[in-house]
């Protein structure tokens, strides 16, 4: 697939599990809301029919038919494939804003990290199925994992990823802060760690530095 660069602006928001990325992403639709500008909000896995059906695969604990690191990570990018295809760019073409719960940096983060595998691999399939597709802007709540996790249990029963042990998320995490090094002008780290009120204006002056950017 061959993305080129649209005229819309792209969004994803990042971070382990608890770190807030609904209330931040509720955050962002009420400023960009109030700058006036079409957004279309979506997530990965999901965001489409199928890639939704995909969700629920890689989601779903099953102790009796264990799921691969390798499947996971082609299940993501199937997903990925397709939302970017039906969701994504057709809307960045329009001139809309698309602000998506996890990208790419997921995928490095989790996959990469957490499950250990090849990023070298992880790179080539991104370049086959995102083409030249990244964030214009990742927001990046970061929080420690031990936090994280205590707020994620008031939640609801853990998915498959939740279950996982806390050194898998002091991978994912550690996968992050890495991404943010590679790139570190297209990533807006808050400490998500503090009060909602004081996360939520972080998010609003990340968001309005993007648009100030135009």
């Amino acid at each position: 697939m061959t993305v080129t660069s649209p005229p819309g602006r792209f969004i994803s928001l990042e971070g382990v599990e608890g770190a807030g990325k609904t209330s931040a992403m509720a955050a962002v639709e009420q400023r960009l809301g109030a700058h006036g500008i079409s957004t279309v909000f979506t997530r990965e896995p999901g965001g489409t029919g199928l890639g939704e059906s995909i969700r629920e695969l890689l989601l779903r604990p099953d102790a009796d038919q264990p799921m691969s690191g390798e499947t996971e990570l082609l299940l993501v990018f199937a997903a990925r494939a397709q939302h970017i295809e039906e969701v994504i760019h057709p809307a960045l073409t329009k001139g809309q804003w698309v602000v998506c719960d996890r990208f790419s940096d997921a995928t490095y983060a989790y996959q990469g990290f957490g499950r250990q595998l090849d990023t070298d691999w992880i790179a080539t399939l991104e370049r086959r199925v995102n083409g030249t597709l990244q964030p214009d802007l990742t927001i990046l709540l970061d929080i420690d994992v031990a936090a994280g996790r205590e707020r994620a249990r008031d939640r609801s029963a853990p998915d498959r990823f939740e279950a996982e042990a806390d050194a898998f998320f002091e991978r994912v995490r550690a996968g992050y802060a890495t991404r943010q090094r590679q790139a570190p002008s297209r990533f807006c780290r808050i400490d998500a760690s503090r009060d909602t009120d004081a996360v939520t204006t972080d998010v609003i002056d990340c968001i309005d530095e993007l648009v100030a950017r135009g």
